[in-house]
């Protein structure tokens, strides 16, 4: 059933805007001065997904950049990152940067997630956690290429929105919860991989506990000087890969 989740999503995405189309179109016929609006609304239709602009940063920024992951790269190309981001920037949500999402968050750049989904090395019958929803774009990226995604928003109002979004792009396998990400959420655990979407001072030592034998997870650590860590758990510990320097929003913690 996973398997057909992306399909589903764009016939519900194409059937919006279908809806969208005929109420102006039933409006208009109450009121002729609609008929224009009913005409820039379908010559401006085909560029609602702003899928030109996916296919062009999955070839530039991402690609070109050594992502390589074919399943990734189709997950890039299909959630729509222009609805995760305020509507004032749309039009910069394919560039290779983070933009705000307010309350002090932000949403990574594209080249960030996609690396960070293909080091976790997700497969579809995977469950995996994610630590700090913010927008909610990378568990949409997630939900494309994993079974099950649990994702923990430490800020309500992000936690809701990010909730009510994924729910209406149809994305039924991901799961949001307010909380505090330092803890994880044991409830679901073992986790096949984990992603921390928020910089911690140092590994929080429940999200390796929540891992599961062969797992990995994929976290930037550091207050000033971050850097992106692969940490892989084995019968006989964890092992530990360190790669590029990155800036990632401190992870935060509910206050005792």
């Amino acid at each position: 059933m996973q398997a057909f989740l992306p399909h589903v999503r764009k016939a519900r995405r194409r059937w919006s805007v279908r809806l969208a189309l005929l109420m102006l179109l039933l409006a208009s016929c109450a009121d002729p001065s609609a008929r224009e609006a009913v005409a820039r609304q379908q010559a401006g239709a085909a560029s609602l997904d702003y899928s030109d602009e996916r296919r062009r940063m999955v070839e530039e920024h991402l690609r070109a950049r050594g992502i390589s992951d074919s399943n990734v790269l189709d997950a890039m190309l299909r959630v729509p990152r222009h609805r995760f981001v305020p509507p004032a920037q749309a039009k910069s949500a394919y560039g290779d940067h983070p933009l705000p999402i307010g309350h002090g968050q932000t949403i990574s750049q594209p080249y960030i997630v996609a690396y960070m989904t293909e080091a976790a090395k997700v497969s579809r019958q995977d469950k995996v956690l994610e630590i700090g929803t913010g927008s909610g774009y990378q568990a949409a990226v997630l939900g494309e290429v994993a079974g099950a995604v649990y994702s923990i928003e430490i800020v309500p109002a992000l936690a809701r929105r990010a909730r009510d979004l994924l729910r209406e792009l149809g994305y039924e396998n991901v799961h949001v919860k307010t909380g505090d990400g330092y803890q994880g959420w044991a409830e679901h655990a073992p986790y096949d991989a984990i992603l921390v979407t928020a910089a911690p001072d140092h590994v929080p030592p429940a999200l390796i506990d929540q891992l599961a034998q062969g797992g990995r997870m994929v976290i930037p650590v550091g207050t000033w000087n971050q850097e992106m860590r692969v940490i892989t758990k084995t019968p006989g510990g964890v092992t530990e890969q360190r790669s590029f320097p990155v800036r990632f929003v401190p992870l935060t913690r509910e206050r005792k």
